[in-house]
């Protein structure tokens, strides 16, 4: 216990040691050679990512890690503005896009590269992604976002599968076209056939999805599944011929097979194995040489993995781990993985069937006595839905590090995921333990429309953005108050992107319980939204809000910038001078109306950002100007030793 007020704790979990050698793992693969490739994206090198080999097996560089790209190299994608399959393999190839100029690369094992797309006649003007490469290595086929021009509004913008040469320079010839989204292109293991992913507006890849396959002798085009109602994902062709994929049709991600002619289950559980495909080339699940697939399932938030035997039996693996990404087949009995547990950070793991666990890529250490993480409760409260009747809401409960002075109660940081079809990620993150080591409680939101519940859960939010979302928000937070966990008179909220439109609605209000918030490039005006955003997401309010204009008074009555005449409390917002999903416009807007109120308002424009902090040093100032922020609306004093500028407030 400490005497200390909340908010004032000193800490080691600094602002310097949240980013320092701070990656974000983008995925893993095993080279086919006996090593495993996996990508970093490093804060410390201005959000980069690179590509990192394990060399493993019985090869001379055994053990030896090595960076696979030149030093100012960046293995990022465009496509969806939110990326995703930038990387992949074959033989001794790989082939990676560079954020630089959206071109794609081929780099081979001594090093040298080859460009393979054409220069763009607008920067980022073409964007490539999530490729797969004939059996031969002499072609491959990935998805390309065309812009003809630069501005070019989503209209504009074109989502096909083309296929390239795989060795040399060339031209794109179209292979897919017709729909507005296309994903996922795989060919089968003799080359013959091709399975993608399409969708069209208004729809989102977790709403209405059909997975087709094509014969490339004839032509021909095969429905596997999908349509209406349904959302299926991730085809994997397996080595006789036939598919695995994913779909919704029961309430959850399940797995099917398809054999050519008919779709049979493979796994059936009240658990999520898929994931909302924000990013391109997700893998949750994998196929080893004797049939056993091993997947990675979410209930009640918690990932595990699991095998699923020849003979239909599913064994769910003993191992620390709760949340699972990025799922790969390595030899005969093993797979590898991102993975990461609630005091663990994400690392890239070898989990083998029974359960046997090697680090390969360990998260870092970070010199934290065990005893100071806050471990997350699960958290079910009541809520209600958008007609106003109960229901229950799903939420992740970090408590402060340690007991506080007796004759006081604890602040509260609610915060809400992106999306909003998101979910609350239960792993060590050490941005949420920046927060309860100083003495803060953390409530991570998993209102109505999150994923990780079954698609009934996550239609909760159909039409009712920023009503069904709020209420949960507003929920949580009294129930942490009524059962004397939390400080009532200091509750905050906080989110980025998705999760900074419902911070906002829920401070637009009358009978707002928040004392402060924190506004992370968040959507003021629903109409704006609508008319600016880039084509991924162009159509995705008319699910959550309505069509648009048509349900245009829906829109002005939801956008928090029309109730600021309700607005009293007092907020900070941060925001990337180059995001394309949520531009500055947005934050500028409720800022000069704050202003204008005289709310207390604090603005901080980071240059060279985009949707999403990447840069070491810009990490660090949001953090800490978040928490001088608390500090003076919560009137704490910030830690000693510390160096934290203030932030400057007006109003």
């Amino acid at each position: 216990m400490t005497s200390l007020p909340f908010g004032s704790w000193p800490t080691a979990i600094t602002s310097e040691l949240v980013v320092a050698a701070a990656v974000r793992l983008d995925g893993v693969r095993p080279d086919g050679r006996g090593g495993v490739v996996w990508g970093e994206a490093r804060a410390t090198e201005g959000g980069r990512t690179q590509l990192v080999r394990l060399g493993e097996g019985e090869h001379a560089d055994r053990g030896t890690v090595t960076d696979l790209l030149a030093d100012d190299a960046n293995a990022r994608t465009a496509v969806h503005e939110y990326g995703g399959g930038a990387w992949w393999l074959h033989g001794d190839a790989v082939f990676h896009v560079d954020w630089s100029d959206q071109r794609l690369r081929r780099r081979e094992a001594d090093g040298s590269v080859t460009v393979l797309t054409p220069e763009p006649a607008t920067p980022r003007g073409d964007r490539f992604a999530d490729g797969d490469v004939a059996p031969d290595g002499s072609w491959l086929v990935c998805v390309r976002e065309h812009h003809p021009r630069e501005g070019a509004p989503a209209t504009e913008v074109v989502n096909e599968i083309v296929r390239l040469d795989a060795r040399a320079a060339g031209t794109p010839e179209v292979v897919v076209t017709g729909t507005d989204f296309v994903a996922a292109p795989r060919l089968s293991p003799d080359g013959q056939r091709l399975a993608w992913v399409s969708w069209d507006h208004p729809s989102m890849p977790w709403d209405d999805t059909v997975l087709t396959v094509r014969d490339l002798a004839t032509g021909a085009d095969t429905v596997v599944a999908g349509g209406p109602g349904e959302s299926v994902g991730e085809p994997v062709w397996q080595d006789d011929g036939t598919l695995h994929f994913l779909s919704d049709r029961t309430g959850w991600w399940n797995l099917y097979r398809w054999d050519g002619a008919t779709v049979s289950p493979l796994v059936v559980v009240d658990a999520e194995i898929g994931l909302p495909a924000w990013a391109l080339a997700g893998s949750r699940h994998t196929t080893l040489p004797d049939g056993r697939v091993v997947f990675a399932r979410s209930s009640q938030g918690f990932d595990a993995l699991a095998v699923r035997d020849v003979d239909g039996t599913v064994t769910e693996l003993d191992t620390p781990f709760t949340a699972i990404r990025s799922v790969r087949a390595d030899g005969p009995d093993a797979v590898v993985c991102v993975a990461g547990s609630p005091t663990a950070e994400p690392g890239v793991h070898r989990i083998t069937t029974d359960g046997t666990i090697t680090t390969l890529r360990a998260p870092r250490d970070l010199g934290l006595d065990p005893a100071t993480i806050s471990v997350p409760e699960p958290l079910t409260f009541t809520s209600t839905d958008a007609d106003g009747a109960p229901r229950d809401a799903h939420a992740l409960y970090y408590p402060p590090a340690d007991d506080g002075p007796a004759d006081e109660l604890p602040p509260l940081l609610v915060v809400i995921h992106g999306g909003p079809t998101g979910s609350a990620q239960p792993v060590l993150a050490i941005t949420t333990q920046y927060w309860t080591s100083r003495g803060f409680g953390v409530v991570d939101v998993d209102h109505g429309g999150s994923t990780g519940y079954g698609r009934a859960y996550r239609e909760q939010l159909r039409g009712a953005w920023g009503v069904v979302d709020v209420a949960d928000c507003l929920a949580a937070a009294r129930a942490l108050a009524d059962a004397g966990r939390v400080d009532p008179a200091r509750m905050a909220i906080r989110g980025g992107s998705a999760g900074g439109f419902t911070t906002l609605a829920a401070l637009a209000r009358d009978d707002t319980p928040f004392a402060a918030g924190a506004d992370h490039f968040g959507v003021a005006d629903l109409e704006a939204l609508a008319r600016d955003t880039h084509k991924f997401e162009s159509r995705y309010l008319d699910g959550l809000v309505g069509p648009y204009p048509q349900a245009r008074d829906v829109y002005v009555e939801r956008s928090p910038i029309t109730h600021v005449e309700r607005f009293a409390t007092p907020l900070i917002v941060l925001q990337g001078d180059e995001d394309e999903i949520v531009p500055p416009n947005q934050s500028e807007a409720i800022v000069e109306a704050l202003r204008r109120r005289g709310v207390p308002v604090a603005y901080l424009l980071f240059a060279g950002e985009q949707h999403g902090f990447r840069r070491a040093e810009n990490i660090r100032r949001a953090l800490d100007a978040e928490l001088a922020f608390y500090a003076r609306m919560f009137g704490f004093a910030l830690p000693p030793g510390e160096d934290i500028a203030p932030v400057p407030i007006e109003g």
